[in-house]
Formats: C-alpha cells, structure tokens, sequence
C-alpha cells in the first residue's frame, strides 16, 4: 500500500476564533493493496477521529453540517467510494462490493495512523460502517447511523410502509438495462434530474423555508448521482442490495446512536427500529419531520443528538496509533 501525492495540502488550523474548516483541508489519494486509487479528504484539527461513510452518490458538502459542527475537537476523514467521482474504478466490477469499501475505509485510517475512531454511517454509509464494526470492533469508539438500513436495499427501498411483492427483481432489471445499455442511461440521467422538484417539494414539509437555502446543495447532489458515474452508481445500488449485515447485529457492540426520519421513503424507519432492537448497546432518535436528508433538513436536532452521544456514550478514542 503506498500513498500517492498529496493534492492541495494546508497547514491545518489551529480552531482559533476567526479560521474556518476550509483552512484545515487536505485531499489526498491513496493506492490501496487491490491497486485501485481512491481519493479522500481530511478537514479539522482535534486529536479524536470522525470517519465518514457518505451516502451513495454524497460527498463532503453534503455532510458540510457535521463538519461545521465538529472540525475543532475532530479530525474528520471521508472519502469517494471506489468507483465514483475522483476514486477509480477497481480493475474488476467485481471488487465494487461492500466488503471492498470496509477495506478501504481501513486502508485509509491505516495511512492517516487512526488506530480508534467514530464511524458515521449516512444511508449506504450504515452498512459499510455496521460492516466494519463487525470486521473490526477494536477500531471503534462509536457509530452514527443515520437514514439507512442493514443490507438488502431493494427489499425496503420505495417501500415506506411494507413490502412490495416482485419489487425487488423490478429494480434489478432496471440496473442491469442501464448499465447494458449506456445510451438510455445517459438519457434517463438527464430526464432524471427532475426528481430535484418532488425531492424539494417534500423538503417544505420537513424543513419549511430552509429549503430555499437547501436548493443549491440538492441541485450539485443530483448532479453528481447523474453524473460521469452513473452506470457505476447503479452497480453500487445493487451490490447495496446483495449485502447484508442483519446477522452481524447482535455482535456489534460498540455504543451507537441510530437515527431515522419517519419520512424516508428511501430506507424506511422501520429499517432503523429493527437495528436498533437487534443491537445490544445501541439508542434510538426518530425524527418525526424528516426525510432521508434529515442532516439537512433538521441539522439542529440531529447535532445536538450527535453532541450528547459522544460526549456521554463514545468509547475512549485512544488516538492515533505510534
């Protein structure tokens, strides 16, 4: 494993009145042991590690609330998941699976010489950090969880209130056409973009005027999902769908906070009830007036729900390793 050339690296801050989280940033790119490259970001100052798992097609501004939030007391790490954005893709599409993530996201802390952290999980993120809790429980002080589910996605997916017979094989069909046939998925990428409306429509339900701040992050976020990684956007859907997690639950016992919006049409609530009744150390928050981008949309109940829980419930982070 070696690491490749840093890119734009700063000196980081030292959280002073005045600085900002943007004067903190490295980006750097890493060879993993499987040589693909994925690229990943560092932001903040604090001794104590926070890993992100972003969402499938998220990146950092899309949890910009937690950094803001945390830069000071953190070193916060994310990265792009292999196969999207800056990160490569793996010479196999076969190596696009979530146990390929988990290893990555170690590769990475290994390189930063992170020897214990905090994993937050948003939406695919939740499996890849359950899964790594459960690879490697000694490298966990804590989980987030937020908006996701344990594995088999097209089973619960668009599927608020209960399952829907033959769903599932439905969007298996659909992600396989698209990535055979890469002139209709260009297509739908651009007649898909209007699923910004719907999406922002149901955000005045849950974040009231706020979304009009909202717009132009949703706007670069459905970008970037319908972007120059789309037809491995979908591939990552369905390896989504072909993992779970649900017989690792009870072993995972690092403390967790589980967090889900009563509005998620995309990883339903009751996806998060049933983690949190399967975990022995696990807390559960249930927003009421949030959807599957319930960071955004109620930042201020979700930060002070993440304050509380490392404060009071996080394992001892130990810090980086000699």
């Amino acid at each position: 494993m070696t690491r490749a050339a840093r890119v734009n690296a700063m000196t980081p801050g030292n959280g002073s009145a005045g600085a900002t989280w943007h004067s903190t940033l490295r980006r750097e790119r890493l060879r993993t042991s499987d040589g693909t490259t994925i690229a990943y970001e560092v932001v903040g100052s604090g001794k104590k590690t926070l890993l992100l798992a972003n969402g499938l097609g998220g990146r950092l501004y899309s949890l910009e609330p937690i950094v803001e939030e945390f830069w000071r007391e953190y070193r916060i790490i994310t990265w792009d998941y292999r196969g999207l954005f800056e990160s490569d893709n793996p010479q196999s599409i076969r190596r696009l699976q979530v146990v390929h993530h988990v290893e990555d996201a170690r590769e990475i802390l290994d390189a930063e010489h992170v020897d214990r952290a905090v994993l937050f999980g948003w939406s695919m993120g939740v499996q890849i950090a359950l899964d790594f809790a459960a690879s490697y429980p000694t490298r966990v002080a804590g989980l987030i969880l937020m908006n996701g589910t344990y594995g088999r996605v097209f089973s619960s997916s668009f599927q608020p209130f209960f399952p829907i017979p033959g769903l599932p094989k439905w969007l298996h069909g659909v992600s396989e056409l698209l990535q055979a046939r890469p002139e209709i998925a260009d297509a739908l990428a651009v007649l898909a973009r209007v699923t910004e409306w719907p999406t922002v429509a149901l955000m005045f339900i849950t974040a009231g005027p706020k979304t009009l701040e909202l717009r132009p992050v949703l706007r670069r976020y459905f970008k970037d999902c319908l972007g120059p990684s789309f037809r491995s956007y979908m591939r990552l859907f369905q390896e989504l769908d072909a993992h779970s997690a649900y017989h690792l639950l009870p072993e995972i016992t690092a403390p967790a906070l589980i967090i889900s919006g009563r509005l998620d049409f995309l990883t339903p609530a009751y996806q998060s009830d049933e983690m949190a009744r399967r975990m022995p150390n696990a807390e559960r928050l249930s927003i009421t007036r949030a959807s599957h981008f319930a960071l955004l949309e109620r930042s201020e109940v979700v930060l002070g729900a993440m304050r509380r829980f490392l404060a009071n419930r996080v394992r001892d982070e130990g810090g980086a390793q000699p």
